[in-house]
């Protein structure tokens, strides 16, 4: 009597393979700052938006920035030792300024390798010099769960 196969009936595979772009999970409805709001307005939209940072843009919606929940600990931690109000202080002084993006057609695996060499949240996406979006781990998470049971290596997933 042969082996029997407990794992059902398989499926007929398909050898065309699609990556999962960056482009597909970014979040493009992003809150955004600019460089001479407030700090005390930051901390008031991360808070009622629960977010823990985001993106600041000039006029032009060009990335000039990304400030966090820490830059604007550092501002109130500051402003506590120097006795000055926190409504004085902007974003520009406090936002990191030098900001690494993602390219919006890296595959989601690439990005994933990214997030864990880099310790980031988020990257923003950039194209033509402007601000199209931004990817989270959240986002790559969610890519990962819609694969469900598929395959998958670290560029591509089977579709069948």
């Amino acid at each position: 009597m042969g082996i029997k196969s407990f794992q059902g009936a398989r499926r007929q595979q398909n050898n065309e393979e699609v990556a999962l772009k960056v482009r597909d999970y970014m979040s493009t409805n992003l809150i955004t700052f600019t460089p001479n709001q407030s700090v005390q307005e930051v901390v008031e939209s991360l808070i009622k938006n629960k977010i823990s940072g985001g993106p600041v843009v000039n006029e032009k919606n060009e990335l000039v920035g990304i400030i966090s929940e820490g830059d604007c600990l550092k501002q109130l931690s500051e402003s506590r030792y120097y006795n000055m109000p926190l409504e004085h202080d902007n974003v520009e002084k406090r936002m990191v300024k030098d900001v690494e993006t993602i390219d919006g057609n890296m595959d989601v695996f690439d990005a994933a390798n990214k997030f864990l060499q880099s310790k980031m949240r988020r990257f923003p996406i950039v194209e033509n010099g402007k601000l199209i979006g931004q990817i989270s781990q959240k986002d790559i998470l969610k890519a990962a769960l819609n694969l469900k049971g598929e395959n998958w290596n670290s560029k591509t997933k089977s579709t069948s």
